[in-house]
This record gives structure tokens, sequence and C-alpha cells, in this order.
């Protein structure tokens, strides 16, 4: 798995014990499902060639760690860190049952560039296509350059290896991860990975047997997360923060892989599952998960607007036994007060699971394939003077349902 921040504090809470914390569960939300469909699992991934791409990180590592209980016959695993395929390795050879008799194998490479297409040329087929790579903080719309990064990672990269799979014959299996924000995006990092699903679904599609994606809730202390922030913040001795009134649901680390399973290998072709979470229930004020956070490790919270009084505060008060949270306004672009996974132009579809559900892709027509040249052009600097609406524009165009609100402040104007 990927290294993650020390859990510090009196309690000694770490590892799955904070993701049961969080997510408030003692259980796996999809155990009993997985269970069900053993047999089902290990008919799709047993004596498989399995290729993952952004496997290094916490989604991407947690489904790779369960892909060997079902005998693949090879995983290669390919990411642009190298430190996370170190960690991800020593991990999987580290635990009792290592790897079984697979074959693992670890690449550090960026899964956009001209590199990944010579090995695609160079590899016997891939039977199993697993897809992580992508760029999901709505930070990455802070300014022109972050966010053409992001549309390269997640939309035009995406297109040009589809294009290498199909030529090359790989992927009869394809899976891409994608974003609650992708229902309804009202982001650009939203609209890029519902751009992304497009890619996923409809272009270079021709010889996969299936296609599938799924939508996120917040994986609780993944990397670069508000809560792995949590445990850093602690770490050093500074003040946590969380936005007022924003509620988020959160799945484990685990339940994050276990997901992933069932949606590349069990949700019908060309859908997109989610997890079954009772808004009533399992949607969680941030201020509340962050006062929870601070109990399990020895502090109670103590509430701030001012982030400058909490910094100046936070060595007394920690050594008190609290520990200052800044409550910050919803005032950044593009985020949204609550999750949601099913869009306004999209109809709920169960198939047959009771923690997971899914939507019907609908079919994007290739109309993104004018914007995925005119993003290429806009990367090169085709467009001199090139401002954030003009790309918010360009990508309206095409998806209709993007409702972007431009507040000026990004997550980097705050801790």
């Amino acid at each position: 798995m990927s290294v993650s921040a020390p859990a510090l504090g009196a309690s000694g809470v770490a590892g799955p014990e904070l993701g049961r914390l969080v997510s408030r569960r003692d259980r796996s939300l999809f155990a009993d499902d997985i269970a069900e469909r053993d047999e089902a699992l290990r008919t799709a991934i047993g004596g498989k060639r399995i290729l993952v791409v952004g496997g290094g990180g916490t989604i991407g590592s947690a489904t790779t760690s369960l892909l060997f209980r079902y005998e693949p016959a090879s995983v290669l695993v390919a990411d642009i860190s190298e430190n996370y395929l170190v960690e991800l390795v020593r991990t999987l050879r580290g635990r009792p049952e290592g790897v079984g008799k697979a074959e693992l194998q670890t690449i550090a490479i960026d899964y956009g560039g001209p590199i990944v297409a010579r090995m695609l040329a160079d590899s016997p087929p891939f039977d199993v296509v697993l897809n992580f790579a992508a760029l999901k903080h709505v930070r990455s719309e802070k300014d022109v350059y972050s966010l053409l990064h992001m549309l390269h990672t997640n939309v035009v990269a995406h297109v040009r290896f589809k294009e290498a799979l199909q030529r090359h014959g790989h992927g009869a299996t394809y899976f891409a991860v994608s974003t609650d924000k992708a229902a309804n995006p009202s982001s650009l990092m939203g609209a890029s990975k519902r751009l992304m699903e497009n890619v996923a679904f409809d272009v270079a599609a021709g010889d996969a047997s299936r296609t599938t994606s799924t939508r996120f809730a917040n994986v609780a202390f993944s990397n670069g997360s508000l809560l792995q922030g949590f445990l850093y913040r602690l770490a050093k001795g500074q003040p946590i923060a969380a936005p007022r009134d924003t509620r988020r649901y959160f799945v484990s680390e685990r339940e994050s892989g276990e997901l992933c399973l069932i949606a590349a290998f069990l949700a019908p072709d060309q859908h997109i599952a989610f997890p079954r979470l009772e808004a009533e229930r399992e949607l969680q004020l941030m201020e509340d998960v962050a006062a929870r956070v601070l109990r399990a490790h020895g502090y109670e919270a103590v509430p701030y607007d001012d982030e400058a009084s909490a910094r100046r505060d936070a060595a007394a008060l920690s050594a008190a036994g609290r520990w200052p949270l800044v409550l910050t306004p919803l005032d950044t672009s593009g985020e949204k007060p609550f999750e949601e996974f099913v869009g306004a132009d999209e109809t709920e579809r169960p198939f047959g699971l009771a923690s997971v559900s899914s939507v019907r892709h609908a079919p994007s027509g290739l109309a993104h394939q004018a914007l995925v040249a005119k993003l290429e052009a806009l990367i090169r600097g085709d467009q001199a003077n090139l401002a954030k609406q003009d790309i918010v524009d360009a990508i309206k165009d095409v998806l209709p349902t993007f409702s972007h609100k431009e507040t000026g402040r990004s997550l980097d104007d705050r801790l």
C-alpha cells in the first residue's frame, strides 16, 4: 500500500482502526457481496494477465492487493511514482500470503507518455486493464497550467492510452476509476472525470468485451486527502481545518479496493457502479469527522474561525489536551456541499447486489473528440492569453450538465 502519515497521539489509533472510526462500520460494506460472488471473481481473474495503471496510489494499491487471492497469472503495476511502487512491492511480498504463484512486476512510467505505447507493443496481450491514473483534487483547477495538466492526464492521455490498447490488442476487460463529482459536475475536476468516463466507454472500445467504471465516496486517509492531512498536521503540531456545513460519504481503504473489484468484474458492461449509501445515515459533517479523529488521538477540538489565531494557540492547546480546528467557508470554486452518485440525466440501475448499484453510461457520440483536439492545441500553447473561462466554455459545449461557479478562491488559499 502507499505510505500514510503516522497516526500520532495518546490513543495509538492507526491503520484500519482509523478507517472504521471514520466510516463507523465494523465490517466492510461490500463483504457479503464479495463473498457471495467469490466464484465469479475467481473465473474473471484466475489465470489472467492484468495491467494496473496508476496502481501505486491508495485505491489502485488497495485493489491490486486483493487481486492475488483470485490467482491471476501475472500482474504488472505501472505508476508514475517510483516510491509508491517500492512500498507496494514490499507490502505485498511481506504479508503472510505474499503474492501466491502470480508473477508480480512494476514499472515506473507515465501512462500518458510515448513509452507506454512502446511497452504495450512489446507485451503479450493483457486480458484485463485497470486504470487508476488520474488527477482527482479540486485544487488542480486553481490556475490555467494546473488545469491543463489535469485535463491532459484525465482526458487527452486517456484517449491516447485507449487507442494504444486497441492498436496492440490489450484489455478485453477495461475498467477506469471515476468520482462522485462526475455526477452533475460543478468543478472542473468533476467535469474532467465525466469526460474521462466518455473516453473509457466510447474511445477505441470496439475490441473490449466489457468496459466499466465506478464513482467513489471519499476514501478515508487516502493519499492527499483532507483526513490524511489531519494526521500530518497532528504529527507537525499544526492546526487542522475542515469546511463548515459540508457533508461527505466515506469508505475505508479496503472497501475502496472491494468496490473496484465489484465494478471491474461484476458490474454489467457499459455501466458505472457506485456504493449504496443512505444519505440520512452515511453523509457526515466534516467538522464532526475532524472532532472524532482528534478525540481518537487524545484531544478535544477547539473551533476557530481565524487561521492565524489557531496557529498561534496550537502549542498551548495541545499541551492541555486540546487542538485547534479551523472551520472554513465552502467558497472554493466548484466545491459541492454534499455528494451524489447519479446525475440529473441518469437513472439508477441495480444489478443484484445489496451494497452496489449502477447507472448505464450514455454514449457521448464522440463529441469529446473535437474537445480533445482543442485541449491538445491549448496544451501546446496554440492560443495566446488563455483564460480559465475559455476552458470552461469549451467543456460546457460537450457537457450540458456542467455547472461551474467561479469564486476566485482555491484550496491553496487556506490551511
